[in-house]
């Protein structure tokens, strides 16, 4: 199986459309996994679903242009990336509307059983943090967002940025310790 995804990767890279069709049912069950791993971080009331969020994040992955896909982990690193974003924007949409903001963007049920204030906030930060560590430190950043959000191993981090699993090791205890350090002033 793994195989069958980096080839339709590798297919769909040089522009087979048809390629992307036969994608989905592939990793499927996959995204959904690493949906219910996000999920289960968040309320147990939250809105979206697994499945709205595996159908949101397949979208937007496949909506982009000049797609370069090598193979399984770098996509499913991608879409964890994705699939945070879409987490990050709506506790930032709960927050704003919180505040006055949004008012009629959440629901009555968003507002009585939702996200605590701190929970929304500590997502933000988080994802504040990782755009600052982004900013002077990308393969830290991309190393973070491959273990903690894509649930990828050593080896497959190591398949998708090229380094040994000792520097991996270090990056990850480096840019972790970073990481605490920003959020708690942050929060």
């Amino acid at each position: 199986m793994p195989n069958d995804v980096t080839q339709l990767l590798l297919d769909w890279s040089d522009g087979d459309e048809s390629a992307v069709d036969k994608l989905l049912p592939v990793v499927y069950d996959e995204l959904r996994r690493l949906a219910a791993r996000f999920l289960r971080q968040e309320r147990t009331d939250h809105t979206l679903q697994p499945t709205a969020l595996v159908h949101e994040a397949y979208l937007r992955l496949v909506n982009q242009q000049h797609v370069e896909m090598k193979n399984r982990a770098q996509f499913f690193g991608l879409a964890s990336q994705v699939m945070r974003n879409i987490l990050v924007s709506h506790a930032r949409q709960y927050l704003s509307a919180k505040r006055g903001a949004g008012a009629g963007k959440i629901s009555l049920d968003d507002m009585t059983n939702g996200y605590t204030n701190e929970r929304a906030a500590e997502l933000v930060a988080l994802d504040e943090a990782l755009q600052e560590l982004e900013r002077f430190d990308s393969r830290k950043c991309q190393i973070i967002q491959l273990r903690y959000f894509g649930g990828l191993s050593l080896e497959e981090i190591e398949v998708v940025v090229g380094i040994s699993a000792a520097t991996i090791r270090r990056d990850l205890r480096m840019a972790e310790a970073w990481l605490y350090k920003s959020m708690q002033t942050a929060i």
